[in-house]
């Protein structure tokens, strides 16, 4: 297992005799995100199977996990970014011992060139968040959350490509929680998940345009919008004023730093948002996120 148990805790500014407000602090994995539960799990399949590296095309938060998991066991890594991803970042993936490469624009881009790597029998291909592996390494967080507080009734997260949410769909069904509500957030100008749910199928954003970079997918996997009709649920979309704002009053609550993609989760609590508003027990996700610095929540704070 290469990541760790981390702390469910109770937010005492946010909770109110009525409704008790807990915090996952995913932030606190070894790569800084809940990433390192699936990756952790694909990377250990991908070393069973006697494979000799990996391959993951990421902006960032995925990429540091996958080559931390894979050099840890024993694995070359290639985490393949886009031109968009911060040299920071870069930097701080390569440390791991992982090769780096830029290609592409944008993440489709690089997914391709991954894609192609990937066809030597000796390299797994590792997705952002499209695999069942991945899925099941974030249910574990679930059994985590069960086990800190039953009586949980609701639950928030943050969606991107959807690995996350699949993540807790599988663990709530293995657990037959299929009663705990779901509320899945995204900031509006990435807002796939909700399209889709609104469709019934995935669909491809014309465009992606939020702060929130982790949110980013045009399309989501097809898995969770299927899977959340088994739940009560709602999708929340809010600005990105509001996942900047969620991510600040964190920094000056919690004395941490995520990254927007988190923050949007965060403000659901912070703004007192009504899809929580029957609640007795919820837990949001602190999903974390590497890309952000104390520099940059400090200009936000201006």
């Amino acid at each position: 297992m290469l990541h760790i148990r981390t702390p469910l805790i109770l937010h005492p500014g946010l909770s109110t005799p009525d409704r008790r407000i807990w915090l996952k602090m995913e932030n606190l994995q070894p790569s800084g995100s809940f990433k390192m539960r699936g990756m952790g799990r694909l990377c250990t399949y991908a070393a069973e199977q006697g494979m000799k590296s990996v391959v993951c095309p990421s902006g960032g938060n995925a990429g540091l996990a996958a080559a931390m998991a894979a050099i840890s066991l024993g694995l070359e890594a290639l985490i393949i970014v886009p031109v968009t991803t911060p040299e920071a970042t870069r930097q701080r993936i390569a440390r791991t011992g992982a090769q780096v490469r830029v290609h592409g624009q944008v993440w489709d881009e690089s997914n391709q060139l991954a894609l192609k790597l990937a066809e030597d029998p000796q390299t797994q291909y590792v997705p952002a968040f499209d695999h069942p592996l991945l899925w099941e390494g974030h249910s574990t967080m679930i059994d985590e959350i069960l086990e800190d507080c039953p009586q949980v009734d609701t639950l928030i997260t943050s969606v991107g490509g959807g690995g996350l949410l699949a993540g807790i769909l599988t663990g709530l069904e293995r657990h037959q929680r299929t009663d705990c509500r779901i509320i899945a957030c995204e900031t509006e100008g990435a807002a796939s998940f909700a399209a889709a749910v609104a469709a019934g199928h995935p669909v491809k954003l014309s465009q992606i345009k939020t702060i929130a970079s982790s949110l980013a997918a045009s399309q989501v996997a097809a898995w969770p919008v299927e899977h959340i009709r088994r739940f009560p649920h709602d999708c929340v979309v809010l600005s990105d004023d509001a996942a900047i704002n969620g991510v600040v009053r964190f920094a000056e609550d919690m004395r941490q730093l995520v990254e927007p993609a988190c923050g949007v989760s965060l403000a659901v609590a912070y703004q007192h948002n009504p899809v929580i508003a029957e609640a007795r027990d919820v837990v949001i996700v602190v999903c974390g996120g590497v890309s952000v610095s104390a520099q940059t929540v400090s200009n936000w704070q201006v």
